[in-house]
Protein backbone atom coordinates (compact mmCIF):
# COMPACT_ATOMS: atom_id res chain seq x y z
CA UNK A 1 0.00 0.00 0.00
CA UNK A 2 1.40 3.12 -1.19
CA UNK A 3 0.59 6.52 0.94
CA UNK A 4 1.59 9.49 -1.49
CA UNK A 5 1.34 12.59 0.53
CA UNK A 6 1.94 16.10 1.01
CA UNK A 7 3.45 16.39 4.52
CA UNK A 8 2.06 20.12 5.07
CA UNK A 9 -1.48 19.02 4.24
CA UNK A 10 -3.68 19.15 6.93
CA UNK A 11 -5.85 16.22 4.71
CA UNK A 12 -3.08 14.41 4.56
CA UNK A 13 -1.90 14.63 8.26
CA UNK A 14 -5.95 13.55 9.36
CA UNK A 15 -5.36 10.36 6.83
CA UNK A 16 -2.25 9.47 7.84
CA UNK A 17 -2.82 9.61 11.65
CA UNK A 18 -6.17 7.25 10.71
CA UNK A 19 -4.23 4.73 9.55
CA UNK A 20 -1.28 4.88 11.86
CA UNK A 21 -4.14 5.04 14.62
CA UNK A 22 -5.80 1.74 12.81
CA UNK A 23 -2.04 -0.14 12.42
CA UNK A 24 -2.45 -0.02 8.48
CA UNK A 25 1.12 -0.25 7.24
CA UNK A 26 2.06 1.75 4.16
CA UNK A 27 5.02 3.00 2.22
CA UNK A 28 4.88 7.12 2.59
CA UNK A 29 5.97 8.71 -0.38
CA UNK A 30 6.07 12.62 -0.87
CA UNK A 31 4.25 14.00 -3.34
CA UNK A 32 6.40 16.53 -5.01
CA UNK A 33 9.64 14.69 -4.48
CA UNK A 34 8.61 11.74 -5.76
CA UNK A 35 5.56 13.22 -8.97
CA UNK A 36 3.52 10.14 -9.74
CA UNK A 37 4.70 9.06 -13.86
CA UNK A 38 2.67 9.38 -16.46
CA UNK A 39 3.06 5.74 -16.63
CA UNK A 40 1.47 5.39 -13.11
CA UNK A 41 -1.02 8.14 -13.48
CA UNK A 42 -2.15 5.85 -16.87
CA UNK A 43 -2.03 2.79 -15.15
CA UNK A 44 -4.02 3.97 -11.95
CA UNK A 45 -6.84 5.40 -14.10
CA UNK A 46 -6.77 2.24 -16.76
CA UNK A 47 -6.62 -0.30 -13.41
CA UNK A 48 -9.41 1.89 -10.99
CA UNK A 49 -11.70 2.91 -13.41
CA UNK A 50 -11.04 6.51 -12.57
CA UNK A 51 -12.48 10.25 -14.11
CA UNK A 52 -8.89 11.69 -14.50
CA UNK A 53 -10.42 15.02 -13.61
CA UNK A 54 -10.75 13.22 -9.90
CA UNK A 55 -7.40 13.28 -9.91
CA UNK A 56 -6.88 17.56 -9.71
CA UNK A 57 -6.20 19.24 -6.92
CA UNK A 58 -9.31 21.79 -8.05
CA UNK A 59 -8.49 23.59 -5.14
CA UNK A 60 -5.20 24.33 -5.37
CA UNK A 61 -3.23 27.04 -5.93
CA UNK A 62 -1.26 25.75 -9.00
CA UNK A 63 -4.52 24.81 -10.41
CA UNK A 64 -6.01 28.27 -10.05
CA UNK A 65 -3.21 30.22 -11.69
CA UNK A 66 -3.07 27.61 -14.40
CA UNK A 67 -6.20 28.52 -15.22
CA UNK A 68 -7.15 24.95 -15.62
CA UNK A 69 -10.68 25.09 -14.96
CA UNK A 70 -11.00 26.90 -18.51
CA UNK A 71 -8.13 24.56 -20.18
CA UNK A 72 -8.79 21.21 -19.43
CA UNK A 73 -11.84 21.24 -21.46
CA UNK A 74 -9.91 21.27 -24.30
CA UNK A 75 -7.11 18.96 -23.21
CA UNK A 76 -6.98 15.47 -24.22
CA UNK A 77 -6.53 12.76 -21.85
CA UNK A 78 -2.63 12.50 -22.51
CA UNK A 79 -2.45 15.95 -22.29
CA UNK A 80 -3.69 16.11 -18.83
CA UNK A 81 -2.07 12.80 -17.52
CA UNK A 82 1.73 14.91 -18.75
CA UNK A 83 0.10 18.19 -16.94
CA UNK A 84 -0.32 16.04 -13.85
CA UNK A 85 2.91 14.30 -14.01
CA UNK A 86 4.60 17.54 -14.37
CA UNK A 87 3.79 19.26 -11.14
CA UNK A 88 2.57 16.89 -7.69
CA UNK A 89 1.34 20.20 -6.82
CA UNK A 90 -1.42 19.31 -9.58
CA UNK A 91 -2.71 16.67 -7.87
CA UNK A 92 -5.33 16.06 -5.42
CA UNK A 93 -4.02 14.47 -1.70
CA UNK A 94 -3.38 12.37 -0.41
CA UNK A 95 -3.15 9.55 -2.99
CA UNK A 96 -3.99 5.68 -1.18
CA UNK A 97 -3.01 2.89 -3.65
CA UNK A 98 -4.17 -0.26 -2.60
CA UNK A 99 -4.07 -3.40 -4.57
CA UNK A 100 -8.21 -3.09 -5.42
CA UNK A 101 -8.68 0.36 -5.39
CA UNK A 102 -7.40 4.18 -5.37
CA UNK A 103 -8.49 6.66 -2.62
CA UNK A 104 -8.34 10.18 -3.44
CA UNK A 105 -8.19 12.83 -0.78
CA UNK A 106 -9.31 11.15 2.67
CA UNK A 107 -12.86 10.51 3.73
CA UNK A 108 -13.06 8.40 6.95
CA UNK A 109 -15.95 6.66 5.56
CA UNK A 110 -14.05 5.24 2.64
CA UNK A 111 -10.69 4.64 4.75
CA UNK A 112 -12.91 2.32 6.60
CA UNK A 113 -12.95 -0.40 3.35
CA UNK A 114 -9.04 -0.61 3.78
CA UNK A 115 -7.85 -3.86 4.33
CA UNK A 116 -4.83 -4.69 6.60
Amino acid sequence: MQFIEYPKCSTCKKAKKYLDDHKITYQDRMIKEETPTKEELTSWIKKYKIDIKKLFNTSGLKYKELNLKEKLNTMNEEEKIALLSSDGMLIKRPLLVTDNKLFIGFKEEEYKEIKK
